[in-house]
């Protein structure tokens, strides 16, 4: 299934967002510092977040200008949601529930007491009492009319009306049919089947719309227990967590027996690397360190080598795999990194996680580029949390690719659309390089205006906030700029009014049947004298043939005696 809409509520900064759609691939969260970005991922992922994952708190995430409601009673934790979402369902969701609700939509909710409940969207309406009431009364006075007479002296069995009067006597016309209260009144139908002759009697009918009613809520019910079930897992993941690429597995196993991980961003990307891996620390190390066989007893030998081989066969298993991820997504355009392996290896009590690259050297992790610490460290964290499961998460990524220079934020789209091709993704950003000029459809821009009022998400590319929309700006104007270097030659001119003479003489030259400007020469105004040499610098640096054209005042000469537009 993939996630259509989603809302929060009632969470730190957020009163409500307003529901906001998500894209069918990847959705771009941007907005200024303090917006509510982060919390936003942070409630979405309470809606299946991965074992051992925080839940919600109310004393420290219900907004706390409004907490001593809770406090005075005012307000019940059971009643206060935080996230909702709809999900779209795939053909494999459609096929594994009841044919009737395959066109619907499958609607979740989380509430601040981390309670929760479910519905479906676009079905059809469910029946209630009043609908079957009549239906009901009939079919068990028919039944007691057509009751053979009691012979004297014998207790007489109770009457239909009276069996049913017990299962419906408290509800009211608007009682909902639930699995609840259908389960006896199903058992009544088994146990009063009127005999009917004719299939199109009124008699039949009115059995076929009461089995119908009682079916209706046993598939519904069956259908919300399925589509409960391939609730896509919700992976968040900041740039906090890294993977240590040398780990002391005994030191790290007391930490997780005695539950004193420390804060730091490494025991948390540790202990996914463990899971990741199929041990923990403890078994890790023991593995390490057999009991040295007894001499020329082939059993313990074999024992021996059986138990070093499974550890060195498990951690070759996982490299090939996160091999195979990183070189999916990492400078995929490029075959520059195609021979980098990774190489997750154990020498006695310590682990370590080393990279080897097309020389065949290995190095350790940490000393990597940022940014392929941070891949690494991400497919980590996600195969641990999905635990086999990737292939139904969806991703939510919190300010990705800080570390990455912006030409490589720039490829690092690349990265997140490819695995947005597998697995739905949310992200949040400050920077434009991750915001393609294509992609504005894709964005949703977060404001925090007020706190009375709260983050609020707007799926417009519309803000009261001009910080808000900055990325957006820059992302546009970057490709505005990517506009000048079109041309192989092009002749730089001080200003607008440059410019327009060289247009108009160029003008009367062609039409005089003289000369015509050769069109294949780009003019640009670079705005003033002062801003020639950097317009001429950044056309050099594209390889791109590049002339000025200067007045002959202060500003001109001054201009023309710089030593970087005199070099280009």
């Amino acid at each position: 299934m993939r996630l259509k809409t989603a809302r929060v509520q009632n969470y730190r900064s957020i009163r409500d967002t307003g529901v906001f759609e998500i894209e069918n691939a990847k959705t771009i969260l941007v907005g200024p510092n303090e917006a509510g970005k982060s919390a936003i991922l942070q409630a979405l992922q309470q809606i299946n977040a991965p074992p051992d994952i925080k839940k919600f708190d109310s004393l420290r995430d219900y907004p706390r200008a409004l907490l001593n409601d809770i406090d005075r009673g005012l307000v019940d934790p059971d009643n206060v949601p935080v996230a909702t979402v709809i999900f779209t369902l795939d053909g494999a969701d459609q096929e594994a529930i009841p044919a009737r609700f395959r066109e619907c939509g499958y609607s979740c909710t989380r509430f601040i007491s981390n309670g929760w409940t479910h519905h479906l969207t676009d079905a059809p309406s469910v029946p209630n009492y009043g609908d079957i009431k009549d239906d009901l009364a009939n079919l068990a006075d028919d039944i007691d009319r057509q009751a053979e007479v009691v012979p004297d002296g014998t207790t007489a069995p109770p009457t239909q009306a009276s069996l049913l009067k017990a299962i419906v006597g408290g509800w009211s016309d608007q009682q909902i049919l639930v699995p609840e209260n259908t389960l006896a009144l199903r058992q009544w139908l088994q146990g009063a089947n009127q005999p009917v002759n004719d299939r199109d009697s009124a008699e039949s009918l009115r059995s076929k719309r009461l089995h119908e009613a009682v079916d209706f809520v046993d598939d519904r019910n069956a259908a919300l227990k399925t589509l409960y079930d391939r609730r896509p897992v919700f992976v968040l993941f900041s740039n906090y967590f890294r993977v240590r690429p040398r780990i002391h597995l005994p030191h790290l196993a007391q930490r997780l027996a005695t539950n004193t991980l420390d804060d730091s961003q490494f025991d948390y990307g540790n202990s996914c690397l463990l899971s990741f891996l199929g041990f923990n620390a403890q078994d890790l190390a023991d593995l390490g360190s057999p009991s040295e066989p007894v001499a020329n007893q082939s059993d313990q030998i074999e024992l021996y080598q059986a138990q070093l081989d499974k550890r060195s066969y498990q951690l070759n298993s996982a490299s090939v795999k996160l091999t195979s991820e990183i070189r999916r997504v990492w400078n995929p355009l490029s075959s520059k990194n195609e021979a980098d392996k990774l190489h997750v290896r154990a020498d006695g009590h310590y682990l370590k996680v080393v990279v080897e690259d097309d020389l065949g050297v290995e190095v350790e992790l940490d000393q990597r580029s940022e940014g392929f610490q941070w891949l690494v460290s991400f497919f980590v964290v996600f195969f641990a949390e999905t635990e086999n499961k990737h292939a139904n998460a969806i991703l939510l990524l919190d300010e990705p690719g800080l570390s990455l220079h912006a030409l490589k934020q720039r490829e690092f789209r690349k990265t997140v659309s490819l695995l947005s091709e597998k697995n739905q993704t949310i992200y949040t950003t400050h920077s434009p390089f991750l915001v393609g000029p294509d992609e504005l459809d894709l964005v949703r821009v977060v404001e925090l205006s007020d706190r009375t009022s709260g983050t609020k998400v707007h799926t417009s590319v519309t803000s009261n906030d001009p910080a808000a929309l900055l990325p957006l700006q820059e992302a546009l104007g970057y490709d505005l700029a990517q506009s000048l270097f079109t041309h192989e030659r092009n002749l730089v001119l001080e200003g607008l009014t440059d410019y327009w003479y060289v247009e108009a003489v160029a003008g009367l030259l062609a039409a005089a049947g003289t000369v015509t400007l050769n069109d294949k020469i780009a003019l640009i105004p670079a705005g003033s004298a002062g801003k020639v040499a950097y317009f001429a610098t950044f056309l050099h640096a594209n390889k791109l043939k590049v002339a000025a054209l200067l007045d002959s005042d202060n500003a001109g000469d001054h201009a023309a005696q710089q030593e970087v537009l005199v070099h280009k």
